[in-house]
């Protein structure tokens, strides 16, 4: 498969399928590979090959469908093309896999850090014969998933394996058919019926698991007992012994996770003898089973640790609520609880409660106010996680006290917004509490931060329960019921308005349209969803709604915002604008009002805005429940699932398309990139930051992608894989010499030296190489060799120095090794410090009063830099039809260069020229006794010995220099006036310096003959004869000529002369044409592209 789409061994194939693909009307029988990362398919029939390769990332549809013209087919749409495949044996199972591996996808683009982590799949060992140990796998995470949300169980707990069994229901004196469930910390059983019983038991809650005596009517019975008095029995079990087992050996491990030491104890329980029974009510006096039973505890506990609101905000500011003053209000709130009590006494109380329809019965009538945390606590599943974590909440407050960060500085903007008409939050207790409980969450989870809503979510937990419930609470929502609306990009909240709008259409077709023309329901799904009605319905009326919604999930959610849709109809059609639309709605909702609250009303901030002359009729919020479920009671848990993924391509395909817009609005307009090419180049920079991720994971790309940056910085690509997008697209090519180039241009181009360069700063070197004109792009050329972009040690290689002939070079170095180390600090800390949105404004204001940079702006260039320069016009011109002309061209420039900078170092030394001469003659004299010339080159002793003619200078000058001979004579060559053309043969000649040795210059080399060396020679000795003297000292000492320069005026005057440079760098090159190429490389479209990305990977 690798080798057939050219995938290199990091892609991993999950599965393939036999099937057709619809080509037209005309299906093409082949394969159909699935792998992590691609959709592949092969086809070769009667002589025709259909070759296919589709991104996963690029998928914007994935639907199941039968149509006349595609029966039982898939169809897979991506921005460019709809495929569809049909005939697969097993239709079912195919778009199952390619759900999960589309959803692996967008995980990658909605949160790397989060991809990362689940991409490490395992690599098969020894691969099975029918299916792939990644199959398994996905297979495996699949149920893993289904199983969690079932019964909202921790993100970190596993299944290890289900059975169907019967379970005996007390209450109902029935066998409930069912499947039970077991993993590491929890039983649990689901009946066949939805409705008829849920069960969980946790782990920790067991003491005693035994065989019962079987019997006809009870075959293979097991009986599981509590630490609250309950016993489960479960029947008709297949392997009745090996579950025992399991089930034995996960008690064993369970606890070594819990801190009350009871170890030994909770051991013994789980063998199946009888004995052990009555010490268990002793073990679990330190560990709560309910949260009405701990609510004491805990409270204790975390009031001498950190001071929190020891209990619900709504006790400490209740107001007068005697019975006296709410008469039927009251009678009715203790019926409520004591249907609440009866139904704990028949089903249980706790984790352990059987949950049926009569549960979900009492919950639609409303839970009373002094149940309600503690309910919460346990439908969310919350009550797990703050039991097996305690002190976990005291420990992030105590952490997170103090700190400043980015989440912070909102969480206090947002502090006095929420619920401001409460009493609870018009004094410091209620407020200190709500800043701790959101900001250890906001220390918790930094990917998620704080969103605002969260304040208005959160004050409601706070008011039913402690901090720590509050919290904990906070982690369900946030982490498993509503999953990703609060990140930056709020994507779980536009994926359920997705859902909201497809539901429309279905239930409500009449209205489906005017909504979509009026743009209603983007305005209020978000609100009504993200804060669960609370910001839009009187307080006491939206908590209803949340106590549903903690037992059924979104589906309360969806249900009522469709009866609320339905109730308006007749005034929605009549609307004209989106803002009458929003004041009926707005209206409606002020007055859904909930007559059996004992709590004292609340103003409705909202109700102020929206009040008429003539207030709709009230709404009381039990009927309104009521006719949703009547009405939209259809929709059930899996479905919403199902229609979430296919909206979650949607909402994540069009957030990555307004970040393409964003980020191509955020380039200057003085690019010179037309739209379509800048988002051609988003597409294949974006591309190369995503092959990092699941094909080298090592990258530092990968690895420091933070979503909650803004566009411009979430992709970035390091220097490797900038080096392979600039050896594809650039127009300058220079062979071997390109990938120095590339390098040079990348630290040109980073510059706050955090070893990656974003969209724009990849775009600006690109228009520098593409648009502009002569001077434009010589400049660029020029800045390229100069540091920062030439490193000291590509300088130094200029001239095979060795490292101590450049004192300069090796402060440069120690002064760039600092600022990358700077840098690399810098660039840990980005996205995490408070600074960062500071650091952009301060950066997009410097780019604002920039002003432009002029010729003489520019630095000089030095010799060693000079002849960098000229080596890669030499490898430029390489691959060009005019490369004779261009050879002869660069040769005349390049002397008249020489010359040039020749005559203005004379000037520059002429006064220092006799203290100069004199410092040398010193020297000399001093090291003329001691060592022979020949042993000059012996400073350094990991080089050679040099040959004889090393030592005279004149035979230096006479131009028949090897480019064997050693480095310091190179060096010394390339310094003086004779030895300009002479100090880069070895350089100019080739990049890897293996040449053989040539007894000519290297401008006679470049200009093909054209130019000798001895003519060479001799002019610059008669432009510059004074200089001779100093050439020879300068030699003798063994250091490198730091005087000769050369300005960019100079270099470009000296261009202008040869009209064939000119027309080479005013020569207009279509982007387009190599962009189409790298995306063929990129998606692997061709057979050949195996070749290069074996090239890249290695």
């Amino acid at each position: 498969m690798r080798k057939q789409f050219g995938m290199p061994e990091g892609e991993k194939l999950v599965n393939y399928y036999s099937c057709s693909y619809w080509k037209g009307r005309v299906p093409r029988q082949g394969w159909l590979y699935l792998t992590i990362n691609h959709l592949c398919f092969y086809s070769f029939l009667l002589g025709k090959e259909v070759s296919l390769v589709v991104q996963w990332v690029d998928v914007t549809r994935l639907e199941k469908n039968a149509t006349l013209l595609f029966p039982e087919s898939i169809r897979v749409d991506t921005r460019d093309q709809e495929l569809f495949f049909s005939m697969f044996l097993n239709i079912a199972e195919t778009f199952k896999l390619m759900e999960q591996l589309a959803n692996l996808a967008m995980r990658q683009l909605l949160d790397s850090e989060g991809f990362l982590e689940d991409k490490a799949l395992p690599r098969p060992s020894r691969p099975h014969r029918n299916i792939s140990a990644l199959k398994r796998d996905l297979d495996a995470r699949a149920k893993n998933e289904c199983y969690r949300a079932t019964f909202r169980l921790p993100r970190d707990e596993r299944l290890d394996g289900h059975t169907g069994c019967t379970l005996w229901t007390p209450f109902s004196k029935l066998h409930v058919p069912g499947q039970m469930f077991i993993s590491n910390n929890y039983i649990c059983f689901a009946s066949k019926e939805e409705d008829a019983c849920h069960l969980i038991i946790p782990l920790r809650e067991v003491t005693i698991v035994e065989k019962a005596d079987s019997s006809s009517v009870l075959p293979s019975p097991l009986s599981i007992s509590t630490k609250s008095k309950m016993t489960f029995l479960f029947a008709n079990l297949k392997d009745r012994e090996f579950l025992l087992q399991r089930i034995s050996d996960f008690l064993q491990k369970t606890p070594s996770k819990q801190p009350d030491g009871s170890s030994a104890e909770r051991k013994g329980s789980s063998v199946d003898t009888t004995p052990e029974s009555p010490s268990a009510p002793q073990e679990v006096l330190e560990q709560p089973t309910s949260p009405s039973s701990s609510l004491s505890d805990c409270q204790s506990f975390y009031t001498q640790e950190v001071p929190t609101a020891s209990q619900g905000l709504l006790r400490l500011f209740q107001g007068d609520s005697s019975m006296e003053v709410l008469g039927a209000k009251w009678a009715k709130e203790k019926m409520k609880e004591e249907s609440w009590n009866i139904h704990f006494f028949e089903y249980g109380r706790g984790m352990c409660m059987y949950r049926t329809a009569k549960t979900r019965e009492l919950v639609l009538k409303g839970i009373p106010e002094s149940l309600r945390g503690e309910l919460w606590l346990l439908f969310s599943g919350a009550w797990n996680e703050m039991v097996t974590h305690p002190g976990y909440y005291a420990e992030l407050v105590e952490k997170s006290t103090g700190k400043y960060s980015l989440a912070t500085e909102e969480i206090e903007r947002d502090l006095h917004r929420s619920m401001p008409e409460h009493p609870a939050f018009q004094n410091e207790l209620g407020i200190a509490a709500l800043r701790r409980v959101l900001t250890a969450y906001a220390f918790r989870n930094p990917t998620i931060g704080y969103c605002q809503a969260m304040n208005i979510v959160t004050s409601v937990l706070l008011l039913y329960g402690n901090e720590e419930e509050a919290f904990w609470l906070l982690v369900a929502l946030c982490e498993r019921m509503l999953p990703d609306y609060y990140n930056t990009r709020v994507v779980g909240a536009l994926v359920d308005q997705g859902i909201f709008e497809e539901l429309t259409r279905d239930f409500l077709p009449q209205l489906s349209e005017k909504m979509q023309d009026l743009g209603v329901i983007s305005s209020i799904s978000l609100s009504w969803f993200l804060t669960l009605f609370l910001s839009v319905m009187p307080f006491e009326s939206a908590v209803v709604i949340v106590d549903c919604f903690f037992y059924e999930g979104i589906k309360v959610v969806l249900q009522v915002a469709l009866a609320i849709l339905d109730a308006n109809m007749g005034q929605l059609l009549g609307c004209s604008d989106e803002g009458e639309a929003m004041t009926v709605l707005g209206r409606y909702l002020d007055n859904v009002i909930n007559k059996q609250s004992v709590s004292p009303p609340i103003p409705h901030l909202h109700a102020l805005l929206t009040s008429g002359d003539d207030p709709p009729e009230e709404v009381d919020i039990f009927e309104l429940l009521k006719r949703s479920y009547e009405k939209f009671s259809s929709l059930r848990a899996d479905d919403i699932e199902q229609m979430r993924f296919k909206q979650r391509l949607k909402v994540i395909q069009s957030l990555e398309d307004t970040a393409k817009r964003s980020v191509v609005r955020a380039i200057p307009g003085d690019i010179g990139f037309s739209i379509e090419e800048l988002e051609d180049l988003y597409v294949v920079f974006k591309t190369k930051h995503m092959a990092s991720q699941y094909w080298g994971g090592n990258h530092t790309s990968a690895i420091r992608r933070d979503p909650s940056l803004p566009y411009l910085e979430q992709y970035r690509i390091d220097a490797s894989q900038f080096q392979e997008l600039f050896a594809s697209l650039t127009p300058w090519a220079c062979g071997s010499h390109t990938p120095v180039l590339a390098g040079r241009m990348f630290r040109h181009l980073d510059e706050n030296r955090d070893l990656l360069i974003n969209f724009k700063e990849f775009v600006t070197g690109m228009s520098g190489m593409y648009h502009g004109d002569l001077t434009e792009k010589l400049k660029v050329l020029y800045k390229l060799h100069l540091p920062p972009a030439l490193s000291p040690e590509e300088a130094e290689s200029a001239l095979e120095a060795a490292r101590y002939f450049t004192e300069d070079s090796t402060s440069e170095e120690a002064l760039l090794q600092v600022e990358q180390e700077d840098a690399q600090e810098k660039g840990e800390e980005k996205g995490t410090s408070p600074q960062d949105c500071r650091h952009y404004l301060r950066l997009w204001a410097k780019e604002k009063e920039a002003q432009k940079e002029t010729l003489k702006d520019l630095p000089k260039m030095n010799q060693e830099q000079f002849i960098e320069l000229c080596k890669t016009l030499y490898n430029m011109f390489s691959e060009d039809p005019m490369e004779q002309d261009l050879y002869h061209a660069i040769a005349t420039v390049a002397s008249l260069l020489l010359r040039i900078g020749e005559v203005g170092k004379k000037f520059s030394i002429r006064a220092s020229r006799k203290l100069r001469d004199s410092a040398c003659g010193e020297d000399h004299s001093r090291t003329t006794p001691e060592e022979s010339p020949a042993s000059e080159p012996h400073q350094d002793p990991a080089w050679e010995p040099q040959p004889p003619a090393a030592e005279d200078p004149q035979a230096k000058a006479g131009g028949d220099t090897h480019l064997g001979k050693g480095p310091q004579e190179s060096q010394v060559v390339g310094e003086g006036g004779s030895g300009e053309g002479q100090g880069s043969p070895s350089q100019l000649l080739s990049d890897d310096e293996t040449k053989d040795d040539m007894s000519m210059s290297s401008y006679s080399v470049v200009s093909t003959g054209s130019l000798q060396c001895e003519d060479l020679l001799d002019d610059t000795v008669l432009v510059g004869g004074e200089v001779s003297s100093h050439v020879a000292a300068a030699r003798c000492e063994g250091t490198v000529d730091a005087d000769w320069c050369i300005s960019f005026e100079q270099i470009l005057a000296s261009v202008l002369t040869e009209s064939v440079l000119v027309n080479f760098f005013e020569k207009r090159v279509d982007i387009g044409l190599k962009i189409k190429d790298q995306k063929k490389v990129e998606r692997q479209f061709s057979t050949s592209s195996d070749q290069e990305q074996a090239g890249a990977s290695g």
